[in-house]
């Protein structure tokens, strides 16, 4: 009996393990960062199509992929930690942008979600085809996010997941913080 317990115990701790596995989404580290048409609904754009890759005219900022119309804890906090911690770096940005089918519907739910959340510093947009995302910019469809660092207009550092929470996001700023200190020399 206590052979079976071990082995069902097993058997949950590697399939929690499989289920967090990365997998492989978005552009390669040091490719140009591709064009970002997305249509912006909170932040700096607000109700307008904008490409945020000239907008943001080669400045630091993560861009984040989400395959949800709607937001699950873990990826609240995500994105509150790192809006709360890489938003305040100077000139620095993130935009989180929603690969919906639902356009409407999470058009009228980013700015109730944002208020919730109390975010200052992240943008959020959606782009309205949740299989492709954006062109040139290589997403997974099986990836439930995708992170992606540029600074300089280069791709710095990509992470993807199909799960994601807080304990996430040391990897991601320590690769924002590198992009930071490499643009300063």
């Amino acid at each position: 009996m206590r052979l079976f317990v071990a082995a069902v115990i097993f058997a949950v701790s590697l399939a929690g393990t499989i289920a967090r596995a990365d997998v492989e989404s978005g552009p390669t580290v040091d490719e140009k960062v591709p064009a970002l048409k997305v249509h912006a609904v909170v932040g700096p754009v607000e109700n307008k199509d904008v490409d945020y890759t000239a907008e943001r005219k080669g400045k630091p900022t993560i861009y984040i992929f989400i395959q949800a119309t709607e937001w699950s804890r873990p990826m609240a906090r995500y994105l509150r930690k790192l809006d709360t911690t890489i938003g305040k770096t100077e000139g620095a940005a993130i935009v989180a942008v929603w690969l919906t089918d639902d356009k409407e519907k999470t058009r009228t739910y980013l700015p109730r979600a944002q208020m919730s959340l109390k975010m200052e510093s992240t943008a959020l947009a959606l782009f309205p085809d949740s299989q492709t995302g954006p062109e040139g910019w290589g997403l997974n469809a099986d990836a439930f996010m995708t992170t992606v660092v540029t600074n300089k207009g280069k791709v710095t550092a990509t992470f993807a997941y199909q799960s994601v929470n807080e304990t996430d996001l040391p990897d991601v700023e320590k690769a924002f913080h590198k992009a930071l200190k490499a643009a300063a020399k």
